[in-house]
């Protein structure tokens, strides 16, 4: 029998929490700021329903009517594409292992702010005292600070997983997404208070329509979409499986894009209340403190937490703890990809599952734990996201769409347990936008990134070195596909493929 959520609310908080999550919060705000302010929500409304809840739609189908993890559904789709599946679980395993790390960098901020133990300079203290940054190619020894708190993150993750669909992803997920809301709401009221909030308000919100004559900022709208929605990591083809029978697959999506979105918009305006908050008190435009990812969150919040009139550890606490749950209940989506890959593939039990896959991910993320593993890590991110998940999901929408030629079939599925219908719009979305716009970002990626390894100009990604781009960036993002494709050779084991998972009308 099939692990299944426990209610339909269930589901919705654990897509919602993988979808939600550190670039919710990090990226979000810097992209609309610097593609057009809030001219930029043109293009990103325009590109959520034209990519990002059609395809959220498709693979909640195929999770649904085929009853599997990716490559199990891929697999009963169609043997051929089993690989597709095997791809975008190896590449959830890699952003698994470091993203852990960053989510405990949060878990030492929290306590940092307290006290406020950056000191002045928050730069400094982020990159020799903290993190004991050394240069890229260089491992060095074990981060301390960062070791504990990285244990910590997978005793929680492993621990939910290991209890299982509905007594343990649900139950999380319950605590941890309504908590994470919660937790903002209070940090952008208090954003929205704070001298100099209107003018960071302003320049988030303040429209420049010239911009989205751009072709770059359109392309930027669909990069943020597909990025933040866990589409083509797996993810929400494995949660869809856990789905009974009768289930508003349709419905499920839009309230899951939605809801992401809003936490986005949530997110810019606590992010640049608290920017201009920062840039009233240093005197400057608002335009001198923008700052997005690591930057953001662990520098320039820290300045802004210093300067604060009143309850600063509160406050500091506060953000760091919702970077905290946003990261827990991305990651634990992430690794259920895998974990369930495994024990299908295997016929292993949960247990087994997490202890072998969650276990290596967990040993893996130690070398992010050394002095050198900031650029390991930023690399890996990099090369993972764009060659990894943006790959896969062109790979994945041109195959079904083109090749495989299933968007009637599971637009039929869909209709048939679904108050929403899919019309015409969905395969033309699917069928003709999607692919031709993801396939301009990876020509465009290719390019850029092919043309800098004989620019000497210009040089690698940040200035990294040949033979360090090659094994923490190229080679990363190239196992992943290698390892799906070998794991799709090995046979399944015959419980698995003799499990009714499914109806055989499904089939």
């Amino acid at each position: 029998m099939r692990e299944q959520w426990g209610t339909r609310a269930g589901f919705i908080l654990a897509a919602v929490g993988s979808a939600v999550g550190l670039g919710n919060i990090w990226r979000f705000p810097a992209t609309a700021y610097e593609n057009g302010g809030g001219a930029f929500f043109i293009p990103y409304l325009f590109a959520l329903l034209t990519a990002g809840i059609p395809l959220l739609i498709m693979e909640f189908t195929i999770g649904h009517k085929y009853r599997g993890s990716a490559p199990l559904s891929f697999s009963r789709m169609n043997k051929k594409a089993e690989w597709i599946g095997w791809w975008a679980v190896f590449v959830a395993f890699v952003i698994s292992t470091y993203y852990s790390v960053i989510i405990a960098w949060a878990i030492s901020y929290s306590i940092f702010s307290f006290n406020q133990a950056w000191g002045e300079d928050t730069e400094g203290f982020l990159f020799s005292e903290y993190l004991q940054y050394t240069d890229p190619g260089q491992f060095g020894s074990i981060v301390p600070g960062v070791l504990i708190p990285l244990i910590v993150v997978w005793a929680i993750t492993l621990g939910v997983l290991f209890r299982g669909v509905k007594k343990g992803i649900e139950i999380a997920n319950r605590i941890f997404i309504p908590a994470l809301v919660i937790i903002f709401l209070i940090i952008c009221i208090r954003a929205v208070t704070l001298p100099g909030a209107a003018e960071g308000l302003q320049a988030f919100f303040e429209p420049n329509f010239e911009a989205i004559t751009s072709g770059g900022v359109w392309v930027a709208a669909y990069g943020q979409i597909f990025f933040s929605l866990s589409i083509a990591f797996a993810i929400m083809i494995t949660y869809s499986s856990y789905l009974p029978k009768k289930s508003d697959v349709t419905n499920n999506a839009f309230i899951t894009g939605f809801s992401n979105s809003s936490f986005e918009l949530l997110a810019g305006i606590g992010v640049f209340a608290a920017l201009g908050f920062m840039a009233s008190q240093a005197g400057v435009p608002v335009q001198e403190v923008v700052a997005g990812g690591v930057g953001l969150a662990f520098v320039v919040f820290p300045q802004i937490i210093s300067e604060f009139p009143a309850l600063s550890g509160l406050f500091g606490f506060l953000f760091f703890a919702s970077l905290v749950l946003a990261g827990l209940s991305s990651l634990i989506s992430i690794s259920e990809t895998y974990v369930k890959g495994f024990s299908e593939k295997f016929g292993i039990s949960r247990a087994k599952s997490v202890a072998f896959g969650g276990g290596l991910a967990a040993l893996l993320s130690l070398m992010y734990a050394t002095q050198g593993g900031l650029n390991i890590l930023d690399a890996a991110d990099y090369f993972i996201n764009q060659f990894g998940v943006a790959l896969v999901g062109l790979v994945e929408v041109v195959a079904i769409a083109w090749f495989l030629k299933q968007l009637t079939p599971l637009q039929q599925h869909a209709n048939g347990i679904s108050d929403i219908p899919l019309g015409r719009w969905w395969k033309v979305c699917l069928g003709v936008i999607t692919p031709i716009v993801l396939g301009y970002m990876m020509f465009d990626l290719f390019r850029q990134n092919l043309m800098k390894q004989f620019d000497t100009d210009n040089g690698n990604y940040e200035g990294y070195s040949d033979l360090f781009i090659f094994s923490s960036g190229w080679m990363v993002a190239g196992i992943a596909l290698v390892a799906g494709i070998i794991f799709s050779l090995i046979r399944w084991n015959k419980k698995t493929q003799l499990e009714e998972l499914y109806d055989e009308e499904a089939k």
